[in-house]
């Protein structure tokens, strides 16, 4: 589920940001290039990242003035670095916030640098994943950017904005080829930015030169790149290291120009021992379980027709008879979130036959549930799990209709022999997982 947006306002300019995780330690998350938080959380790998920063830290994250979810600006008036400041400021006051670690990727370098020098009583740490002190390219600073890149990154810009997922093969060369994953990250950029705003931080993106800001930073600094990047060299990553004092750079193999889109459990370890102290002390176990996903269909419209009071205690009862159930076919709760129930089970027949009896349930009290059931590895870390076949479990269930138990293809061969029936309901992608899916309906 996505957290809460909220505003800070920083002069006139209304910045979305929306905070995660209850931990003593701070950290604001800084995206590069444009962004928009609410689609932080539909990208899995995304989500899983930044959830996963959220168990070390009261996690802080926010659109630039201009991108996403905050105010649109004048683009013939592009905000300067300073202006962003500000609106970092603001979003750390507005949340609450004292002091806290910058964390900031590519273009949300210099920012956060800037932030680290000026005001070091209000940054416990700086991080920077993928970033650069200078965009373009000087004779003492041959790793930027050229005026042929510009010409040439404005030309796609203008004419595939919108229809191309422009900058994935420099940016996440890993997933490249992954429809699921080209679909969001087109869709990203677009609720991102539009091509004229798109342009114009282009534009500004181009003056940013940080080199003389360097030596004064003084908060301890961390600086990570892969040595493969093709966005921007790991040539930058180590001049920044060379000029920041006491700063820490650790290269990380691939080709990958985003932190979370490949190997990211590397770099939160790094991070996590660098702002703790400690690196992780508790490892995953990975086991086989059956994860269930059933929410109520339609609830939006129902709490809205019977006010509050009522859609509480119809909540109240479905996560009643789902308890009841659970302990009927051994399973374990995970979560509740909103209209949803998240368990899990060690058999995968008990699963089926659990999701089926609480959906005749739920039909005979007029609220009709959709369920999704997935058999896979999961990591389990105290009481939460994690991993794709949760993601994949979460996404069988949006294909269920009102009523229907839907189950992946691992599911009903694991159950062979059981008894339990099932109709094909054909090969279907699952939104931000590889591949396709072959899913069936339990039917008896």
């Amino acid at each position: 589920m996505q957290p809460l947006t909220r505003y800070a306002l920083s002069d006139d300019v209304n910045i979305a940001y929306q905070v995660v995780g209850d931990a003593p330690l701070d950290l604001v998350f800084v995206m590069g290039w444009v962004s928009n938080i609410d689609e932080f959380w539909t990208e899995p790998m995304f989500a899983t990242f930044l959830r996963r920063l959220a168990r070390f830290s009261r996690l802080i994250v926010f659109d630039k003035r201009g991108t996403g979810l905050s105010d649109r600006v004048d683009e013939k008036n592009l905000p300067t670095l300073e202006q962003r400041m500000d609106d970092v400021r603001a979003v750390m006051d507005a949340a609450g916030s004292k002091r806290a670690v910058l964390f900031g990727i590519s273009e949300g370098g210099p920012l956060c640098s800037l932030f680290a020098a000026t005001y070091p009583e209000r940054a416990s740490a700086l991080l920077m994943f993928g970033t650069y002190a200078r965009a373009m390219y000087a004779p003492d600073y041959p790793w930027g950017r050229t005026e042929e890149w510009v010409r040439d990154w404005t030309d796609m810009i203008r004419t595939k904005w919108g229809a191309h997922p422009v900058g994935i093969e420099a940016r996440v060369p890993s997933r490249v080829n992954d429809p699921q994953f080209r679909e969001w990250w087109t869709r990203y950029l677009v609720r991102s930015a539009s091509p004229k705003a798109v342009l114009a931080l282009t534009r500004m993106n181009t003056q940013v030169d940080m080199r003389h800001v360097l030596p004064a930073i003084r908060v301890p600094t961390l600086i990570m790149h892969r040595v493969g990047d093709r966005a921007l060299p790991v040539e930058g990553a180590r001049y920044m290291a060379r000029h920041i004092r006491g700063a820490k750079l650790v290269e990380f193999p691939g080709d990958d120009h985003l932190p979370w889109t490949s190997d990211a459990e590397s770099v939160l370890a790094e991070i996590e021992a660098f702002v703790t102290g400690t690196r992780p002390v508790e490892e995953a176990d990975r086991v086989l379980a059956t994860v269930m996903f059933a929410d109520i269909v339609d609830s939006t419209q129902r709490a809205a027709a019977i006010g509050d009071r009522a859609w509480t205690e119809e909540l109240r009862r479905f996560y009643g008879l789902a308890r009841r159930q659970l302990e009927r076919f051994r399973g374990r709760e995970i979560d509740t979130v909103g209209d949803g129930y998240f368990a899990t089970f060690d058999g995968p027949a008990r699963a089926v036959r659990c999701a089926q009896t609480l959906s005749r349930e739920m039909a005979q009290l007029g609220l009709p549930i959709r369920t999704g059931l997935h058999t896979g590895e999961v990591e389990v870390i105290g009481e939460k799990i994690g991993g794709i076949a949760v993601h994949i479990g979460a996404r069988i269930a949006g294909h269920a209709a009102p009523g229907e138990v839907v189950v992946s293809n691992t599911v009903k061969d694991l159950v062979a022999g059981s008894g339990l029936q099932f109709e094909d309901r054909g090969v279907r992608p699952l939104k931000g997982v590889p591949g396709e899916w072959r899913l069936y309906r339990a039917s008896a």
